[in-house]
């Protein structure tokens, strides 16, 4: 069974993604570019925003939960989960503004902008904790409304999250993104591995989209 959906994403709908917060890569970037690495991320009490051509996964989960933020206050997401997934053309962008003297900047990071798997952005044991996404997407063998306790296609609830194993879910065995645009709080894996990186610190607003 395949279904296809396309359109703004909130925590009860499909969500899917990818990828560590820009700011925590900044620190860590070459360790990742060289090779693989087990990581958690998070912007402390700030979104990022992510874009890629192309997001290729296997054994995908999603439920509703609550991220409790920097500033106390509770924010709903749709966790979203894959035992691997490959990303074509990954960018992601954090805008840090009003820092005194500079003003506005923005952190910039791109990674895995080949047409082949193996050099493209890999991650393992991937979580990502976000609460808007517009892509295309096709999902393979897709149960819809599942307790999330249940769920057994993908990685499953991560330990530790703000949510209800008898809360509304989905998965699939597999799912493809193509134009995928959202926005996210923090981000899980296992393992990253980000070929080709390249990152910037530019002036003014400058985001993946």
């Amino acid at each position: 069974m395949e279904s296809q959906a396309r359109g703004g994403t909130r925590w009860k709908r499909f969500a899917v993604v990818m990828v560590p917060s820009v700011a925590a890569t900044a620190a860590i970037g070459v360790a990742l570019a060289q090779g693989a690495l087990a990581a958690s991320f998070s912007v402390s009490g700030q979104q990022f925003k992510v874009s890629a051509d192309k997001l290729t996964g296997t054994g995908f989960s999603q439920y509703g939960a609550y991220d409790v933020g920097a500033d106390g206050n509770n924010r709903a997401v749709a966790v979203s989960a894959f035992d691997e997934a490959y990303i074509k053309n990954l960018c992601q962008s954090v805008v840090t503004p009003n820092i005194p003297v500079i003003g506005t900047v923005t952190l910039r990071l791109g990674a895995g902008d080949s047409t082949e798997k193996k050099n493209q952005v890999y991650a393992k044991g991937l979580y990502i904790d976000l609460d808007d996404l517009e892509a295309d997407a096709t999902f393979k063998d897709i149960d819809i409304g599942v307790a999330a306790g249940s769920m057994d296609k993908g990685p499953g609830m991560k330990s530790g999250d703000h949510a209800s194993a008898g809360g509304f879910s989905q998965q699939a065995t597999s799912a493809v993104l193509t134009d995928v645009q959202q926005t996210a709080w923090a981000t899980t894996a296992g393992t990253f591995k980000l070929p080709n990186l390249k990152m910037s610190i530019v002036a003014g607003k400058q985001e993946c989209y």
